[in-house]
């Protein structure tokens, strides 16, 4: 899938009401939706807390704190891409501060053309995030199904007096004859042992 054809949800952290309008008519709903302002710190944590977000931009700094804290703490614990908006006077302050958690940074004042090319980065690193979440879940399926199919030829060991070669066989062989994965066949013999 193309990156046009990708569709990001949005979260705006920033208390001017000048920036917010501006940045939503950056933001197409083709390609951004939903599209959330929250005008405070506290108000963003409320609102990620309860749903997942593709990208959040911060207009820094924020009623009740910078928002460098929020920042990190987006990139820490979600998939979340963030850029921060700061000043030019604390900009590479900022930056040193939230640069080495993934956050990226402008300083203020911007052009149109400069925050787009930001919001082509953070697509880009966005799809970068999925694909290892995918991987992320594939090896965690597979040593799922590893630990299963290992607690299955313990039982059969225990239980059928296998070896360890003959349990495994018969697991592989379970799984053939029933037309079903190793994983499947494996829970069975525990649901059959235990």
């Amino acid at each position: 899938m193309s990156l046009k054809e990708c569709v990001y949800s949005v979260l705006v952290v920033s208390a001017s009401e000048r920036f917010n309008v501006a940045v939503k008519e950056l933001l197409p709903s083709s390609g951004y939706q939903p599209v959330h302002i929250a005008t405070n710190v506290s108000e963003a944590k409320r609102y990620i807390a309860a749903r997942e977000v593709d990208f959040v931009i911060i207009n820094s700094p924020l009623p009740d704190e910078s928002g460098t804290r929020f920042a990190i703490d987006c990139c820490r614990s979600q998939t979340t891409v963030v850029l921060i908006l700061s000043r030019s006077d604390v900009h590479a302050e900022v930056h040193d501060k939230v640069a080495e958690h993934g956050v990226f940074t402008l300083s203020k004042p911007t052009s149109k053309n400069l925050l787009l090319q930001a919001l082509s980065w953070m697509s880009s690193t966005r799809e970068r995030l999925r694909k290892m979440e995918q991987k992320t879940s594939s090896i965690e399926e597979r040593m799922e199904e590893i630990r299963i199919v290992n607690r299955a030829k313990c039982l059969l060991i225990s239980k059928l007096k296998m070896t360890e070669p003959e349990a495994h066989h018969y697991i592989e062989k379970n799984a053939m004859d029933n037309c079903i994965r190793k994983k499947e066949a494996a829970e069975n013999i525990i649901h059959l042992y235990s």
